[in-house]
């Protein structure tokens, strides 16, 4: 099941999710940022932004180590992706850097390469984006 996290899931997006300090973690999901996939307990997250203040950028796609390769990230951009489209959002993007296997499945699932970011001594940053039927 995937859903918008609440302010209970803090304490275990945290283990998945180490890139924040958790008062913004803990603003992100206030903020209605933050996706959370919950099996038997929660095993994945997705956490977006707005690019230029209007534009849904992915931040983050976790899933717990043993629960890739099951389907599970595609059932959080779906359910990302149908919930911008119903904001009435035309165009998604993420990134992912060069050197990372992501690329891959963010192009499988529709993505296209529209522009780097490169910082030094940093792979190369790709910034992906997609537009949305509707």
């Amino acid at each position: 099941m995937v859903r918008y996290a609440q302010k209970n899931d803090l304490e275990q997006l945290r283990k998945l999710d180490q890139h924040l300090a958790p008062s913004e973690l803990e603003q992100c999901i206030r903020d209605g940022r933050v996706l959370v996939l919950i099996r038997q307990e929660l095993v994945g997250c997705l956490r977006y932004n707005l690019f230029w203040d209007n534009l849904p950028f992915m931040n983050l796609l976790f899933l717990a180590e043993d629960e890739r390769g099951k389907g599970y990230g595609t059932q959080l951009i779906r359910f990302w992706e149908e919930e911008m489209r119903r904001q009435q959002h035309r165009t998604v993007m993420t990134s992912t850097r060069s050197d990372e296997q992501t690329q891959f499945f963010y192009r499988k699932h529709g993505y296209v390469d529209c522009g780097v970011l490169l910082l030094p001594g940093e792979p190369l940053e790709i910034l992906l984006s997609k537009r949305l039927p509707g």
